[in-house]
């Protein structure tokens, strides 16, 4: 059997020194916002390029809170893409603002850029890109139209780690930029984690303060805050990994050479351009008979996965939320994306018996 993944062996190469840096963390006897997670913020920020980075518990946390730090009036517009996973826009509705979808790209799966002037009105205050599948954004469009409309832009970068536009990495273009480290993302931690990154100092102090209870001081609160602090285990964890991050996001990138040359035309692949190094989290392919190729491969011992089975304005919890926004493009992917196996312990070998099986469908 071909997995899609398994977090036993993406991790394994690491276990010896995530032992080492449990032992030193464990032996500290300091737990919460210590040495592990400044030494973790530091490193990522000076990773991404960024002035500033706050640790998280977690991705869904790290954008709620870029959005709270703006302190935006209730009922204003966030405009985001309408093919995201649902945590993009849940933030939105946290803060009680109004999520107002834009249409992707085909080619990209990004946000389409002429979609997103579409869609500002007066109440608009900011735009949510996602560097969905580990592509970055049209970075430097998006970025004017901000500025032309004095919008605010936050980063949903929890699937491009390392991934480049322009040269420039995710993380490095908008206002405040949301990590998610879940298990299974390039730099995945051992549980949940999150940090956002920033080159505004104002913003990195407000959400920091933010992540422990609104205090910049033990037990002296400023601001109505939350418990969101990523912890010393998780940094240590990290702080291991990102040091490998280059050489995961190169063996998928490998792998994804593979699929890109030897799939057939039959399915469609994602885009290739010089503008944009992508880092894989996910290697979709869309085929209008998705659900008969994912069992075709299942029952060939190659397991698969959807992202995401469900358009967001599809979904249940938002009914009465996302209503009368239609989104047939966003629809359509959804319908017929696929995600294959890219996972760092997968071998060229079983990318190559996943091509054979699939150019027999």
């Amino acid at each position: 059997m071909i997995e899609y993944e398994n977090l036993g062996k993406l991790n394994k190469p690491f276990f010896e020194e995530y032992e080492t840096a449990f032992k030193e963390t464990l032996e500290s006897g300091w737990y919460i916002l210590g040495k592990k997670v400044k030494a973790f913020e530091n490193e990522f920020a000076s990773y991404c390029g960024t002035k500033h980075c706050i640790g998280l518990a977690n991705g869904l946390d790290a954008l709620i809170l870029s959005l709270k730090a703006f302190n935006f009036e209730k009922g204003s517009e966030v405009i985001v893409p309408s093919n995201t996973y649902i945590a993009t826009i849940l933030s939105i509705v946290h803060n009680g603002l109004v999520p107002v979808l834009a249409e992707p790209d085909l080619a990209t799966y990004n946000i389409d850029p002429a979609e997103i002037e579409k869609k500002i009105s007066s109440k608009t205050v900011a735009i949510m890109v996602v560097h969905l599948y580990g592509k970055v954004c049209e970075m430097d469009k998006i970025m004017s139209i901000a500025q032309k409309h004095k919008l605010k832009v936050i980063e949903d970068c929890a699937q491009a780690h390392g991934a480049t536009f322009k040269k420039t990495k995710a993380g490095n273009f908008g206002d405040v930029n949301a990590f998610s480290f879940y298990p299974t993302k390039n730099l995945g931690a051992i549980a949940d984690a999150g940090a956002v990154t920033t080159n505004d100092r104002e913003l990195a102090e407000s959400i920091s303060t933010l992540r422990n209870y609104g205090s910049k001081e033990k037990y002296y609160n400023e601001t109505v805050g939350y418990n969101s602090r990523l912890d010393e285990v998780q940094a240590a964890f990290l702080s291991v990994k990102l040091k490998y991050l280059d050489d995961i996001n190169s063996h998928k990138q490998k792998l994804a050479k593979l699929y890109l040359q030897h799939l057939k035309e039959d399915f469609i692949k994602p885009m290739v351009d010089k503008d944009y190094s992508d880092v894989y989290h996910i290697f979709n392919i869309r085929h209008e008979k998705r659900d008969e190729l994912k069992a075709y491969l299942l029952n060939n011992e190659i397991r698969t996965d959807i992202h995401y089975p469900v358009a967001p304005n599809k979904q249940v919890a938002m009914r009465g939320i996302l209503k009368d926004q239609e989104t047939p493009i966003a629809e359509k992917i959804h319908k017929t994306t696929l995600s294959l196996p890219i996972s760092f312990f997968h071998t060229e070998e079983d990318i190559l018996k996943v091509i054979e099986v699939m150019n027999k469908f």
